[in-house]
């Protein structure tokens, strides 16, 4: 899958939806995975946590929003049930994001919220557990990024196998080439050492 992804939560309080959540996060390939504020006791995660996400998943933890930090150009996507947020399956999957949802029986914090590229909401009646809502979230994330054969049009076709994938050929310069090639952007003609 192309780009990379974590996800964590805002106030979360219930252990074992975090421990069921980082236990997904494992599952799904998440490159790290981070709490702001949270309210838990990490020996009662480990209950849920079956699959001992910690060792395998970065986990950050930062005790307000102004102290969070994520990596260069990744952009933080809020997971929020509200009229103006986008609908999830039209939303377009930025290559490097982060997702953060709120706590139980709440809502992101506005701070929170004013820090997000996007605020995307998962179409359903009424709010769904946390820990089901990031597994949503990162299941639509694979079907978006990954590499899937196409569905079948009719259920009753079986889906064509997807084809092994198939790397060009090597593509090699020679210097006369590169001595011709033009500057590129912000160098104003100037070349330097390494072209």
């Amino acid at each position: 899958m192309r780009g990379y992804f974590g996800i964590g939560v805002e106030g979360i309080s219930k252990p074992m939806n975090l421990g069921n959540l980082l236990r997904s996060a494992h599952a799904f390939g998440a490159s790290f995975f981070f709490t702001v504020s949270p309210k838990f006791n990490a020996r009662e995660v480990a209950q849920s946590d079956t699959s001992n996400a910690t060792n395998h998943v970065p986990l950050y933890t930062f005790s307000s929003v102004g102290e969070m930090m994520l990596p260069r150009r990744c952009q933080l996507v809020g997971i929020e049930f509200t009229e103006e947020s986008h609908e999830l399956p039209s939303f377009h999957h930025p290559m490097a994001a982060a997702y953060v949802l709120g706590p139980e029986r709440g809502s992101l914090s506005a701070e929170m919220v004013e820090q997000c590229a996007s605020v995307v909401k998962i179409p359903t009646k009424f709010c769904v557990n946390v820990g089901v809502a990031g597994a949503i979230v990162m299941y639509d994330r694979m079907i978006a990024h990954g590499r899937f054969a196409p569905r079948p049009i009719n259920e009753r076709v079986e889906p064509e196998a997807l084809g092994e994938h198939v790397h060009g050929a090597q593509v090699i310069r020679s210097e006369r080439k590169k001595q011709d090639r033009p500057a590129g952007p912000g160098t104003n003609g100037a070349r330097t050492n390494g072209d």
